[in-house]
């Protein structure tokens, strides 16, 4: 069994559609009872990764995949970066957090709104050592205004210039193919599956 160490449903969602291809059990923190979090309080993504990857795999006994993932803008200094979730505040909502970067970017011409995308996966045995990490990222630029209904967080802004897509109006399938978080599970699969076959997960 591998859990996925997040309380954030559609990601969940997202991350256990990526990472079938192993073909082991997948529960998410959902399905454990006495909610907990880990503080993320890394400088990185990778370090955060790491974090929750470790803390949450001491804590329930299991083998735990966790990412850490999040939106850098080039002419906001690569902000909100690890603040991605958060970045309006303790109580941000995606609605919050979207209308902030709009925001701060103004009347930024659409050229000068390049950004990326980044995800780190590490994963932790129930000890809390981990076994193994990837990382990706996909590149984009932030729209003038929220575009498609499917995706979490940034998605509706973000858009794939070469497509004249927002990750919104891609829906899953596509998402899945082009997404920071897809390259990142992809490029962990292959040692998930060496765990799976040494009956580790």
């Amino acid at each position: 069994m591998l859990v996925l160490g997040t309380a954030n449903r559609k990601k969940g969602i997202e991350l256990a559609d990526l990472i079938r291809p192993v073909g082991v059990e997948v529960r998410t923190l959902a399905d454990f009872p006495g909610g907990f979090e880990v503080k993320e309080d890394g400088d990185t993504f990778a370090a955060n990764a790491r974090l929750k990857a470790a803390g949450y795999a001491r804590r329930l006994g299991q083998w735990v995949l966790a990412d850490d993932s999040g939106l850098e803008v080039d002419v906001l200094g690569n902000r909100p970066g690890v603040f991605s979730a958060r970045y309006s505040g303790p109580d941000a909502t995606d609605e919050s957090n979207n209308r902030l970067l709009l925001t701060q970017l103004g009347d930024t011409p659409l050229e000068q709104r390049a950004a990326r995308f980044v995800c780190h996966i590490a994963v932790a045995d129930p000890s809390g050592e981990i076994h193994a990490e990837s990382d990706a990222s996909c590149r984009g630029r932030i729209l003038f205004e929220p575009r498609g209904c499917d995706g979490f967080g940034y998605d509706p802004l973000f858009e794939i210039v070469e497509y004249h897509r927002t990750f919104a109006e891609f829906g899953l399938r596509v998402k899945a193919v082009l997404s920071h978080r897809a390259r990142a599970a992809c490029r962990v699969i292959p040692a998930l599956m060496q765990l799976a076959d040494a009956k580790k997960i």
